[in-house]
């Protein structure tokens, strides 16, 4: 993978060009997990999905260029569901950091979500650009969402976090391990009460950590 193109590509205006766009991503999300990115050819999936390639040049570039597509839904699909913005008004920091680690895990464990992960570690390895391009749409973004949430209860003088930046990535390493234990394969609890259990723990110690002198 070598040039991503896929930013600069022309947006679909109409209704039924959207509709066209997201057959196409949802189409080669699936074959690219089913066979794996390098096995999967353009003609495959519009073969599958229908229309022709020009769809795909169009709307994506080129094979890299959909393949970004497809993890730029998958963030949004994930900062849909997974990590909201920090209403100080309705949630406690607490609630909302414990709150925030759970739906992250009841994210990482889902079998489709685990094989794409798989299938994009192995991609990124490729392609330093996918890599960089990625990390700065997601994890880094994701990083900022707590980090802007940790500044606001510091302003507050809720805690004490002179370096929110750095608690962030501190706070997300909670599930490091629990992450790459999926990713590689290996068993992980059964029972979600006790990674539930692990995070309110954790969430505690992160918090008493942080707080004002």
């Amino acid at each position: 993978m070598t040039d991503i193109c896929y930013p600069n590509c022309e947006k679909p205006q109409t209704r039924r060009g959207q509709e066209r766009r997201l057959a196409l991503l949802l189409c080669a999300t699936d074959f690219f997990l089913e066979k794996g990115y390098d096995a999967v050819s353009l003609d495959d999936i519009v073969n599958h999905a229908g229309g022709s390639k020009t769809s795909i040049y169009k709307y994506f570039g080129n094979k890299e260029g959909l393949f970004t597509a497809i993890c730029d839904y998958r963030r949004e699909v994930f900062f849909n569901g997974v990590c909201l913005p920090y209403a100080p008004e309705k949630i406690s920091l607490r609630n909302y950091l414990n709150k925030t680690l759970q739906r992250f895990y009841q994210h990482i464990i889902l079998p489709e979500n685990i094989a794409f992960m798989r299938m994009f570690t192995e991609q990124s390895q490729k392609d330093v650009q996918l890599a960089n391009y990625f990390y700065d749409k997601c994890a880094s973004n994701i990083q900022n969402t707590i980090a802007f949430a940790l500044e606001q209860a510091h302003s507050n003088n809720e805690i004490f976090c002179s370096q929110p930046h750095f608690s962030a990535t501190m706070y997300f390493g909670i599930l490091r391990d629990v992450e790459w234990r999926i990713l590689m394969g290996l068993n992980v609890p059964e029972d979600d009460s006790e990674i539930f259990d692990y995070i309110d723990y954790s969430v505690e110690l992160f918090l008493k950590a942080h707080q004002k002198v």
